[in-house]
């Protein structure tokens, strides 16, 4: 418990304090957004702001979680290096976006295929460690589970199944998966001030609960209460979950401090591919995989508008030879701009929503356990 209330309040004055160093250094560098001239008009003050911000609250993450450790007197895991690696890893394919958009000016950065193969490679990364045996516990516990887990591991889904090499490969991409669609979710949902920010903080504050409840009713702890033993969880090191989602939570927090409406940095393809990495792996090492779908609902939406859009769009220009949209822009976000909401109205309108699927993912991981 000191680890964690410590890691999140050292993040978040890391990056509470510590960000207006970043800005000043990211204006001397140049780092400067790039806006689309096809982007809604309000956005094209913003051209020029300082982006890459997602450095800030990554190396604020790794320094709450580490000085937590410290001062608690306690080891760190190696559940939770994955967790900051996965999000370090992404956040470094998003710096290498950003850094070239900054360098060309445009918005065009990295090509869409060459980003998924950082993706995948960052993924796969994890995978394997996650799984590999040279990471065994004093449980026998690898960080990740070779079942495909809901709100805990579900036993007919086992993806060693048909033996362990096809085990693993089915494993690396099945995680691919999830760090692709989680990371190019956040992704999406970026762009609008504050917007990617606040949702995240409510998506992973769930992990954060999570990590804390399945520790209180683990398979593996000595004082767990004998006539609810059989609804254990057997996730490895769940303290330690909260602990690090703590830590990303208390970066976030004081990284909105500046970049809510009017935004003074962005958090770029830097922030944002590392947030949807972070969730990914906290997902994957909490046994909580297909539970993101419900706690990262509103990354599902905004994502989903956008192959909504292109596939009508496609689909009615070869039907009629001209293509028709659903949505005045997208993401979604921008669309409900364009019809005139105020930034600030869509964001804090989406945070609510975020809020609600986060409530419901919770709600169905504690409502297992009690109809258990």
């Amino acid at each position: 418990m000191v680890a964690l209330l410590v890691g999140a309040g050292f993040s978040l004055a890391f990056t509470l304090f510590l960000t207006p160093l970043f800005i000043r250094l990211f204006k001397r560098l140049g780092w400067g957004q790039f806006i689309r001239d096809d982007g809604p008009q309000s956005h094209h003050a913003k051209r020029g702001t300082p982006t890459m911000g997602g450095i800030v609250f990554i190396l604020g993450s790794i320094f709450g979680y580490l000085m937590g450790h410290l001062i608690a007197g306690v080891p760190w895991t190696m559940v939770a290096v994955l967790v900051l690696g996965m999000m370090g890893g992404l956040g470094l394919v998003g710096f290498i976006d950003d850094f070239l958009k900054t360098r060309k000016q445009r918005s065009l950065g990295l090509g869409g295929w060459a980003k998924i193969v950082g993706q995948v490679i960052i993924g796969t990364i994890f995978a394997l460690l996650a799984i590999s045996r040279l990471f065994l516990d004093e449980n026998h516990l690898t960080p990740a589970s070779t079942y495909v887990s809901a709100v805990r591991e579900v036993p007919w889904l086992n993806l060693y199944a048909f033996g362990p090499v096809i085990g693993i490969a089915l494993f690396v991409i099945w995680v691919n998966v999830m760090t692709v669609s989680a990371s190019n979710g956040v992704n999406v949902a970026d762009g609008a001030d504050g917007l990617a920010t606040g949702a995240s903080i409510f998506a992973i504050s769930a992990y954060l609960f999570i990590g804390f409840w399945q520790n209180n009713q683990s398979c593996y702890a000595m004082n767990i209460d004998p006539e609810v033993a059989y609804k254990c969880y057997d996730a490895r090191d769940p303290l330690d979950i909260a602990v690090v989602a703590a830590a990303i939570v208390g970066s976030l927090v004081g990284f909105l401090w500046w970049n809510t409406a009017p935004a003074q940095i962005f958090m770029g393809d830097t922030g944002s591919l590392g947030l949807g990495g972070a969730l990914a792996a906290l997902a994957i090492v909490s046994r909580t995989e297909l539970l993101l779908v419900l706690i990262g609902g509103l990354f599902l939406i905004v994502t989903g508008s956008v192959i909504v859009q292109r596939a009508y769009f496609k689909a009615t220009k070869w039907r009629y030879g001209q293509g028709r949209r659903v949505f005045l822009m997208t993401p979604l976000q921008h669309h409900f701009e364009l019809k005139g909401w105020a930034e600030i109205t869509v964001v804090v309108r989406f945070w609510i929503i975020a809020v609600l699927f986060v409530a419901a993912g919770v709600g169905l991981f504690y409502l297992e356990w009690v109809s258990r």
